[in-house]
């Protein structure tokens, strides 16, 4: 009743006398003003012919943002996506014997290449390396503080490993001054664990050199 009698005060909607066969306005009631305290009620009313519900170019701007975010895409995907790290001998430095009374030793010094293909540095966790005469493991070694790779860059290390010949009969052969050139040919099988882009991988290398057991040797010669 209450809303009934507060209707009654105003004109009707769209008459300027008062009187009108229409309904009365249900926002501001006839009075062309909008009531205090109720303007969060309000709706608006858009004609369906109005150029704000057609916005132009619609297909174009889309078509552009997807473009764009494909290219953003690619773009992450190339530059993260891991490439390879290779490890490659490159020479044998030096081989330096030491004659005991059941035994020789030796001490062979490598050079090798770690190339890093990616766009990030590469960290190297630790490097081991076992050599092997004839395929009896003689000497093993193994490197925790080589310092990362940077990012598109190639770097080369020195290792140097112990390989004790308990063998009599290879003993024998190093010692004897019947053989001017006292061949051995040295299996060294080397492992690299690396760490780069929030995950760790494995790199291994089986290489095969030749070293001369009978003399110190500091002349440096490529691994074929």
């Amino acid at each position: 009743m209450e809303n009934v009698k507060t209707l009654k005060q105003f004109p009707p909607y769209g008459s300027m006398s008062g009187h009108s066969s229409g309904d009365s306005c249900p926002t501001c009631r006839g009075t062309g003003r909008i009531p205090r305290g109720h303007g969060d009620q309000l709706v608006a009313v858009i004609p369906c012919n109005d150029v704000r519900l057609k916005p132009r170019r619609t297909k174009l701007h889309v078509c552009v943002s997807m473009a764009v975010c494909l290219f953003l895409c690619s773009l992450i995907l190339f530059f993260l996506f891991p490439r390879s790290v290779t490890l490659t001998p490159v020479s044998v430095l030096s081989v330096m014997v030491y004659f005991d009374q059941d035994t020789v030793d030796m001490k062979v010094t490598n050079l090798i290449s770690i190339s890093n293909e990616n766009f990030v540095p590469v960290q190297i966790v630790e490097f081991s390396v076992q050599g092997l005469v004839s395929k009896v493991v003689t000497g093993k070694s193994k490197i925790t503080n080589m310092t990362a790779i940077k990012s598109r860059s190639q770097q080369s290390y020195t290792f140097e490993i112990d390989l004790p010949i308990i063998d009599p009969g290879l003993n024998s052969y190093c010692k004897s001054k019947n053989f001017h050139i006292h061949t051995l040919f040295l299996e060294l099988q080397m492992t690299m664990n690396i760490s780069y882009l929030s995950h760790t991988e494995q790199v291994s290398l089986d290489t095969f050199e030749y070293i001369d057991c009978g003399t110190n040797s500091t002349i440096p010669h490529p691994v074929t």
